[in-house]
Formats: C-alpha cells, structure tokens, sequence
C-alpha cells in the first residue's frame, strides 16, 4: 500500500537520506531487525530496506538509504509529502532479544549504523548495558552518533583517515573491548559484508555470540523466489523469512559477496540511465 513521506533529512548531502514515513499498520507491529520492501513507481524493482526506528504512537517508521542505484537515486527526487507507491512489511524475523547478564556489542558501518540503531535501541529497552561501535571512512560519513548517544552508555567511534575517533577499524575497537570485558554476551553487526565477516573473525576465538544481518537480494520478501538464498553452517538458507540475521561463524561469506556483486554491472547501467533521464519501459 502507499505511503507518504512526513519528513525527510539529508544525513550526507547527496549520498544518505533518512525518510520518516506513515505506515500505522507496519509501526504497530515493526520490531527491531524488520525490515520493509518498497517499490518507488510503478514500473520501479522492489528493494529492501531495514527499519532504523518506529513510532507506534505517530503510526511512523524511519528507513535510511544510500543513493547506490536506479531506485535509491529515484527516492532521492522524492520529497516530503510525497507517496511510495508500494510499501511492505514488516518482514524477516525479527530480533532475538532478552536480557544479558553481561553487556552486549553492536557495530555498524555505513548505513548499517542506521538499521543496528533500531536493533541496539531494543537491546536497551529490555535493560541490557549496550555498547555501540560505529564507523566510517572518515568523520563526515559518520551516522546516527547522536541518536545512539541518548541510550547507549558507551558509543565508540573509529574512522579510516583518524578525522574523528580512533584511526582505524570498529574491529580493532572491538577486540580491544573483547579482551578487556570477558563479560560481553553478544555482538550485533550489521553494515558492508566485508566488516561483518571481519567482526565474525574478530569474534571467533572469544566465543561470543555473534549475529550478522545479511543485506542479500531480495525479490518478493516472503521466500518464494529464492533470490535472497545464503548458506549458513553448510544449510541453504533464505535472509526474508530465515533471516535477515543469523550466526555470523555460519554465514558462507565469500558466497554471499560473489552474489551480491553478481549484478553490478546491469545496476550500474540502469542507474547511469536514470540519470540521463532514460524511462525504461520496453525492458532495454
């Protein structure tokens, strides 16, 4: 069903986009690691986008994009009071989340930040201590330091060039926290596949839980087309209704990397075709 954009805001100018949209019927059900599957104009893909907050009592959700592609740069035209056309969910399984004895980790990077938010945010509500390790290529890429900030005790932050933070990766801030607290319950990853394979791997010989949400493709959202497909422990699995999080010492990785740049150069002329203002309707 549409939904109408109630405000948008420009988190890096021409690359990231936070949109707070009406949808009462996904914001009363929505739960920490949903997410929704979109679909901008008629003739547009479906694309899927983790929840980064709700608002039951507004009847709002709030998604964050990266203009990467045809249908991110096409939502990034869109302005406030403007309608999606299609918008469902809320989809995949969401979150395990009880209370811990000891603290629990979340680590994001790039837009990741945004959709580890909503995950951390929840940790918090069920009174778990949450530490938060976010980063960036450099200060000016960093997101969601603010809103972490208001509920999370500690909130970490690295960057590649040392423009903010500590020089360097959220995995070397990770193993840091590992080897200093052996309390940790579990660590949340969610952003690029390569930083949650390197949390995986910097978690491995601690023993700490750890779960990874897969940003797979992903078609119809509901496990009928199998696009979304990801082995995990040696299993065929489906990130929409399996997923999207699983253990990351399971995930096949380099699988998951290979699918996923599978259709990068079909995106990437659609994209430069938008941009030139093609309108695609003959499939070419």
């Amino acid at each position: 069903m549409p939904s109408r954009i109630l405000k948008k805001r420009s988190l890096i100018p021409g690359q990231t986009s936070e949109l707070t949209l009406e949808a009462p019927h996904i914001a009363a059900k929505a739960k920490p690691g949903n997410f929704v599957i979109l679909r901008v104009c008629e003739n547009g893909e479906r694309i899927p986008l983790t929840i980064a907050d709700t608002d039951k009592d507004a009847g709002t959700i709030t998604i964050v994009y990266l203009v990467l592609g045809k249908t991110t740069a096409h939502l990034e035209t869109l302005k406030e009071g403007d309608e999606i056309l299609d918008l469902c969910g809320p989809l995949g399984k969401d979150t395990d989340i009880h209370k811990h004895a000891g603290p629990v980790i979340c680590v994001g990077g790039g837009t990741g930040i945004a959709a580890m938010h909503h995950i951390a945010k929840g940790h918090h509500t069920v009174g778990n201590h949450v530490i938060a390790i976010i980063g960036a290529r450099n200060k000016d890429l960093l997101l969601f330091e603010a809103e972490l900030k208001r509920f999370c005790p500690e909130v970490l932050v690295s960057t590649d060039d040392g423009s903010y933070g500590h020089k360097g990766l959220v995995t070397e801030l990770l193993e840091e926290r590992l080897k200093a607290d052996p309390s940790v319950a579990e660590v949340v990853a969610v952003g690029p596949v390569p930083m949650m394979a390197a949390v995986a791997r910097t978690t491995k010989p601690f023993g700490v839980k750890t779960v990874v949400s897969l940003n797979s493709i992903m078609v119809d959202g509901i496990g009928m087309c199998g696009a979304c497909r990801v082995s995990v422990g040696g299993k065929t699995q489906f990130a929409c209704v399996d997923g999207p999080e699983f253990d990351g010492q399971l995930v096949d990785f380099k699988e998951l990397s290979s699918r996923l740049s599978a259709f990068k150069t079909m995106e990437q002329i659609s994209y430069e075709k938008f941009r030139s203002g093609h309108v695609c309707t003959c499939g070419k």
